[in-house]
């Protein structure tokens, strides 16, 4: 049976602080330490981008069943059951001896590493109160952050030192440090109460038609998958402009994500002191702000400046100052009238988002031949679109949203 939070003792929350962005770094430990060693796998086996791919498309689409699993049965046996077979499948690649081996084990990776962010994410929503829940996320995504930034370089050592199967060896033994760890401090954090309910809807709509419909869902969903779609075109393009366009080393390139990362967690800081003296409605519209004007800083720099690596750059930075309080008010925000429901409210959120990374990316590269002839403009525009629907959302939407949750507030689930 699913304990009662009302019930866990407050060292199970400072512990669960500090799981939380252990679980979340799961992810660029799995994809951003993997890429210094796509080349050595292609050397060796033939190819590797299949692999990364079979990853990205089961952990967008898996998030779909585990949450509606983690409502059902609780979130402490999907997180462990996701976390052994993350290990399991790590220590698989290392082994592959093809591609069709290696594809395969990436595969059920991304379906482990789709339950340990849908339970963690989760957690977040029955442990503590919708507010609190934004600074616990915000916090948990510094980690994220933190993370992202030295996986590629040690990934990148790992390579050169040990060869690519390190790499993957690694990810495993990261995983299996998690599988210790969580069995000892990650309680169950399912309210009893929210068991019965994911089963048993309170109304006559099915479970999906309950978050679908929810209007904090929807727009808060729409923030975190916008802001990530803009960043996502950036991933997706931007060696093409620096390295293509603008005649970059990729080692001098690899250094424009790292400040990206380390501008992210400065911004996910930020917004944890930012909510308690602005409130979630202020702090978003700042973030917006950001967002917008860091697009257009690259557009309009670009246009007088044609050549110049700069704008692009500051622009860049800018709009990721957005994007590290958009991601942790987004992500939390979308589960935060839904507390029986939050196991499939966060895996359609998850999945929302990467489907809106995935099609704005596809388009994009549409607009990106080879010979650069539309110079940065595939990677800027897309940025500019996003900056406009944040600010809309911000100062058009989420207003309403928050009146409409201050009348109605659904009960705290956890630690205020």
């Amino acid at each position: 049976m699913a304990r009662d939070p009302q019930q866990t003792p407050p060292a199970s929350y400072a512990r669960f602080a500090v799981l939380l962005p252990l679980l979340l770094a799961a992810q660029p430990v799995a994809t951003d330490s993997y890429l210094p060693a796509l080349p050595a796998i292609a050397r060796d086996l033939g190819s590797a981008t299949t692999s990364l791919t079979a990853f990205v498309l089961a952990f967008g689409a898996a998030q779909l069943g585990f949450g509606p699993l983690a409502d059902r049965v609780g979130r402490r046996p999907v997180l462990l059951v996701g976390l052994v077979v993350y290990v399991l499948a790590a220590f698989a690649c290392a082994l592959a001896p093809d591609t069709f081996w290696l594809t395969t084990a990436r595969a059920a990776q991304g379906l482990a590493m789709a339950a340990i962010l849908v339970c963690a994410r989760a957690s977040v929503r029955d442990l503590y109160s919708a507010r609190h829940g934004l600074q616990v996320m915000a916090r948990g995504l510094s980690g994220l952050g933190a993370v992202a930034l030295v996986a590629p370089l040690l990934g990148a050592w790992l390579v050169q030192a040990l060869g690519w199967r390190a790499v993957l060896a690694a990810m495993g033994a990261y995983g299996l440090a998690l599988v210790g760890i969580c069995w000892r401090w990650f309680g169950e954090s399912l309210p009893a109460s929210a068991g019965a309910a994911a089963g048993v809807a309170p109304d006559t709509r099915p479970p999906w038609r309950q978050v679908l419909g929810n209007r904090a869902f929807q727009v808060w969903s729409a923030v975190s998958a916008t802001s990530y779609g803009g960043i996502f075109c950036f991933l997706l393009l931007s060696p093409m402009v620096y390295i293509t366009l603008l005649g970059f080393s990729p080692v001098v390139y690899g250094w424009i994500p790292a400040g990206a990362s380390l501008v992210y967690i400065v911004s996910t800081q930020a917004c944890g002191r930012l909510l308690p003296r602005l409130g979630v409605e202020r702090t978003v519209q700042l973030a917006a702000c950001c967002s917008l004007a860091g697009a257009l800083i690259q557009a309009v720099g670009w246009l007088l400046w044609p050549g110049s690596a700069l704008p692009l750059l500051a622009g860049h930075a800018v709009y990721v100052l957005g994007h590290g309080v958009h991601q942790p008010c987004g992500q939390a925000g979308s589960v935060q009238d839904l507390p029986e429901q939050a196991g499939r409210a966060v895996s359609w959120s998850g999945f929302l988002m990467m489907s809106c990374a995935f099609t704005a990316g596809q388009i994009a590269a549409l607009f990106a031949p080879p010979d650069v002839r539309f110079g940065p403009w595939p990677m800027v525009l897309p940025l500019v679109l996003a900056g406009v629907v944040l600010a809309w959302l911000a100062f058009a939407v989420v207003p309403g949203v928050e009146r409409a949750g201050t009348r109605a507030p659904h009960p705290s689930t956890g630690a205020a």
